[in-house]
């Protein structure tokens, strides 16, 4: 058994002369759990105790100062003392305390730097207050004393945009007092103690600084400027309301008051279901990174990746692959597709130069690692290659054919198919335990979602290699099944199907894009068809027409819309109108013309939908084949659903995902719908299986997800 943290093995005080060293060691990131903040409080009590103390230097052993909160103590009892209550006793010894900053202050890390009467930087460190991407705010003081020090912007932007300043921003804005090179915080520490005591520097508490207060109007307007901001584009979430309220009591009121301030709102987002969202969210994708082969399987040496095929898929993957640092082999058909593939690819990164994100060395040096060829064998030394061609099964067998002929053994042939059947491809090639899916999102080098498909006959050491090579391009890793669509774009199709159908009854497809943005998605199913192609789903539904079941509700008026060249934003209309090259479509008459005139060829009398009727079904719908994903072992947990649709398909994230949604509301509510809504259409509403047995148990998702880790 590991022996328990206890505030003695965590935090360690050492005396250098008259100064006591505090050494937080917490591994891996020194997070302030219960044992950290007890040790802590210990050590101030050891100060106050002993006169011969004549000031205390906070350090973090390892590369971290403190990285911010423990994430094993989310969702249980708090334990005493509470952060506010360490870092006010830091603040109030009457001797100088001085934080030495190496790696990150992050969250509660940076509160109890704060809270410090001295700051110093080293190179490399990262401090921040990122708690509004756990659906929190900063609740030890963060909202409270960084305003003094630096002034409501700045604050604003570190707790509402939750990215950390590095130490020379930091030295810039105030936040710390000087900066040193190097990695040895307790070293520059001392040396800074050491000159602050021969200079004989106060002890000077945050609380009382008044630097950041003093332009009150540019402070007011700061505030003003950040609610109308939040107001805009952060309409849904509950944080960082709190967090501008916040700021604005630091302006207003005493410290003592603003504190409480803090504490109640802190408090209030502790409390919102937003924050149980957020944290499931944070969880479930540190789930997902591992899968039953990665557990004892090592992955393959991968130094050198081929991609074959250059449009808007293979290219996107291509700079994925060259931000990693690694260099790409492209291949393509002839000379004139691969220059539109390296154009796509150079298209990418001027645009950063152009921007001023990369400079024309940085642009240069990465395009360096490109080469391109219209001839298979120039991936001959490939360790790993990705093909991206034309979604239909005898363009993929071909291409497999070539790289079975030309790939060195042991290479990984991966395919980004997105629904076509990847044992088949596995079983074309002599070779089926090299072949994996990598399904990328487009586009490739943005979208963080990689749906790793793992087909029957695959090595496990294949699978490692693909979740390894997810961490090399920072995605987000999920295992997948073999099935049509395999988890995300097999459950896509049947919550937009459930759109569909609610558009021949009579909601407008402008009515549903307005009440699934309302939910919290940033654009509804009809925009997204828009912006990625209707003509994608339409070829999918072509290639499965022969094997729909004919007692199966079709609805044709996306066909219909086809049928006219409409395919969205690239040919200027789709269910939307997209005059001179809009990017925001508008609603188009014709199209409302078209669903009116299919309805009655269907013979169906429109009826009104409210937005909760809407998502509702929506939802429904999602939640029913989610289930049935996981009942079929396409997806090993609930968990892995919520992270795809999360990190894929938009789905809002304080709500953490379908499956732990439909946990939030009561699987019987849902199972519930479902049922009603099969009194009208009991093919399409058929309830999942697994979804009956949990209500039948009183169990939920989240259950299973337990069971699993």
């Amino acid at each position: 058994m590991p022996q328990e943290a206890t505030p003695a093995t965590v935090v360690a005080c050492q005396r250098e002369g008259d100064v006591l060293v505090v050494t937080i060691d917490n591994p891996p990131v020194n997070a302030l759990s219960a044992a950290v903040r007890r040790g802590l409080q210990d050590a101030v009590a050891q100060v106050a105790a002993d006169p011969g103390i004549a000031a205390v230097l906070l350090v973090g052993a390892g590369r971290n100062f403190i990285a911010g909160a423990d994430i094993r103590e989310f969702g249980q009892t708090p334990q005493p003392p509470a952060l506010p209550d360490v870092c006010f006793a830091i603040e109030s010894l009457d001797r100088p305390v001085v934080a030495a900053i190496a790696g990150a202050a992050l969250g509660g890390g940076l509160e109890v730097a704060l809270s410090a009467h001295y700051r110093l930087a080293l190179e490399g460190a990262s401090l921040g207050l990122p708690e509004v991407q756990l659906g929190l705010m900063p609740g030890a003081g963060g909202t409270q004393r960084t305003p003094r020090l630096v002034g409501a912007k700045a604050t604003l932007d570190l707790a509402l945009g939750g990215k950390p300043l590095d130490a020379a921003a930091a030295l810039a804005l105030g936040l710390v007092d000087r900066t040193a090179p190097g990695t040895d915080a307790r070293a520059a520490g001392l040396a800074y103690v050491r000159e602050l005591l021969a200079d004989g520097a106060p002890v000077r508490r945050t609380r009382d600084a008044t630097a950041g207060l003093a332009d009150a109007a540019a402070n007011r307007a700061a505030v003003d400027a950040a609610r109308a901001e939040v107001a805009k584009k952060s309409a849904h979430l509950f944080s960082p309301h709190r967090i501008v309220d916040a700021v604005q009591a630091a302006l207003d009121q005493a410290f003592d008051d603003g504190m409480r301030t803090e504490r109640a709102l802190f408090l209030q987002c502790v409390d919102s279901p937003q924050r149980a969202g957020f944290v499931h969210a944070f969880f479930a994708e540190r789930e997902t990174a591992k899968s039953p082969e990665t557990r004892d399987a090592r992955p393959r040496p991968v130094a050198r990746i081929g991609v074959v095929g250059g449009g808007t898929m293979g290219a996107g993957i291509a700079v994925a692959v060259l931000d990693a640092g690694l260099p790409v082999a492209m291949v393509e058909r002839d000379d004139a597709a691969l220059a539109r593939g390296r154009g796509h690819v150079e298209k990418v990164y001027d645009a950063l130069v152009a921007k001023g994100r990369m400079t024309a060395e940085a642009r240069a040096a990465t395009l360096a690692r490109f080469s391109g060829s219209t001839d298979y064998a120039s991936l001959a030394d490939a360790d790993l290659v990705i093909e991206a061609v034309f979604e239909e099964m005898g363009v993929k067998k071909a291409v497999f054919a070539e790289l079975d002929r030309v790939c060195k053994p042991g290479a990984v042939l991966a395919t980004n198919t997105s629904y076509l059947d990847i044992d088949e491809i596995a079983a074309s090639v002599g070779r089926p335990a090299d072949v994996v899916g990598l399904h990328f999102f487009s586009p490739a080098n943005v979208m963080k979602l990689l749906e790793i498909v793992v087909p029957k006959q695959v090595a496990p050491d294949v699978v490692a290699t693909a979740f390894a090579l997810a961490k090399t391009l920072r995605k987000v890793p999920v295992r997948a099944g073999v099935c049509d669509g395999f988890i995300g774009n097999r459950i896509l199709a049947v919550y937009r199907a459930a759109a569909d159908h609610m558009v021949e009854d009579g909601a407008s497809p402008y009515e549903i894009d307005r009440a699934v943005r309302g939910f919290g998605y940033p654009m509804g199913p009809f925009q997204v068809s828009d912006l990625a192609g209707g003509d994608i789903g339409w070829a999918t539904r072509k290639r499965k027409a022969a094997t729909r079941d004919p007692q199966a509700r079709y609805v044709q008026i996306a066909d219909r819309l086809c049928e006219r060249g409409w395919f969205g934003q690239k040919t200027g209309r789709g269910w939307y109108l997209y005059p001179d090259g809009a990017r925001t479509g508008t609603p188009d008459a014709e199209v409302e013309a078209i669903v009116a005139a299919e309805r009655q060829r269907a013979g169906v009398t429109p009826r009104r939908f409210t937005d909760e009727e809407i998502m509702r079904r929506y939802m429904a719908a999602m939640v029913n084949e989610g289930a049935n994903v996981v009942h079929q072992g396409i997806a090993l947990r609930p968990l892995d659903v919520d992270v795809t649709v999360l990190s894929g398909y938009g789905f809002p994230r304080f709500r953490g995902g379908p499956m732990h949604y439909a946990d939030s509301v009561g699987l019987a509510t849902v199972l519930a719908d479902i049922q009603a809504f099969a009194q009208e259409d009991p093919v399409f509403w058929k309830p999942s299986p697994l979804l009956v047995d949990l209500v039948a148990r009183g169990a939920t998702f989240d259950s299973l997800n337990r069971a699993a880790a």
